[in-house]
């Protein structure tokens, strides 16, 4: 049982609809029914009557529901109860942003000694979810954003690598190889709904120089990308990061750039030490 699910749940019992509840929670309607099934196949309940057009409790709901809500005053009291303000910022992130963060969070307690910021890992849309409820003061992201309540900084612009394997016929190139000449390879990548971000980047940077990318074997959950590649040696991949690994070659393209931002809540407080944080982050241009 999870704190946000107890939230959906009081969301769904107030205003009666899954979509009205994923309104009021920052989040899609499929989130909310998901997490919601979730909590019901670990109380092994049914909490909700879907048959009607107004969702309503069912008995066991009744009786969950205001524990559920004591269960969140008791959270909040002891989240504020213990929550240094405004000396505590926390950061949505994934693993590949580390590194930007921990330079600037360095930078940001040379200058603020007392400040506490906590990174949490966390993928991209529960990060999003973080920022909205309240859980996280900002999220690290790359592409665009799609939900009401939130907007976004921009920090910093990225540039993916193109990692082959040594190889493959590109490699003693000795220069990041083109878009035309990519093309002639397969591309591996994890699958669309999975990492649409770099899909959508191939597709528009091989659009733009006049040529398609030709799509290999996707990468599955739980194999290593440098593996993939040793494995085809033929083929190519786009990351986020340098893997520096002596099996693999890894060349920046100008071409391929991602614009790195801040998702914040529109009705954030104003707080100083964001602020300055984001102006760390940014490489001091605000």
């Amino acid at each position: 049982m999870e704190f946000r699910q107890l939230e959906y749940l009081s969301a769904v019992a107030e205003t009666g609809r899954f979509s009205k509840a994923a309104e009021r929670c920052f989040v899609s309607q499929s989130a909310i029914s998901h997490q919601i099934a979730a909590l019901e196949r670990e109380l092994e309940v049914v909490l909700f009557d879907r048959s009607t057009r107004r969702v309503e409790l069912t008995q066991a709901g009744e009786i969950l529901l205001p524990r559920a809500r004591e269960l969140l005053r008791l959270r909040d009291d002891a989240v504020a109860a213990v929550r240094p303000q405004p000396d505590r910022v926390r950061i949505a992130a994934n693993m590949s942003f580390a590194n930007a963060a921990l330079t600037a969070v360095s930078a940001i307690r040379d200058r603020h000694p007392a400040a506490e910021i906590d990174f949490l890992i966390k993928p991209f849309a529960q990060r999003i979810d973080a920022v909205a409820t309240g859980e996280a003061d900002l999220a690290l992201i790359r592409g665009r954003l799609e939900f009401d309540g939130l907007y976004l900084d921009p920090l910093w612009i990225e540039q993916p690598v193109v990692a082959f394997s040594p190889r493959h016929p590109l490699s003693k190139l000795g220069r990041p190889p083109t878009p035309a000449e990519l093309a002639h390879y397969p591309l591996i990548l994890p699958p669309v709904e999975t990492q649409r971000l770099l899909h959508n980047l191939v597709d528009r940077v091989f659009a733009k120089a006049g040529v398609t990318a030709v799509l290999g074997p996707e990468i599955r959950e739980g194999h290593p990308v440098s593996f993939a590649l040793i494995n085809n040696t033929e083929s190519w991949t786009l990351l986020y990061d340098d893997l520096k690994q002596p099996g693999i070659i890894c060349r920046r393209n100008p071409a391929f750039t991602l614009t790195v931002s801040a998702a914040l809540r529109v009705d954030a407080a104003p707080n100083p030490l964001v602020a300055d944080l984001l102006t760390e982050l940014s490489g001091g241009y605000r």
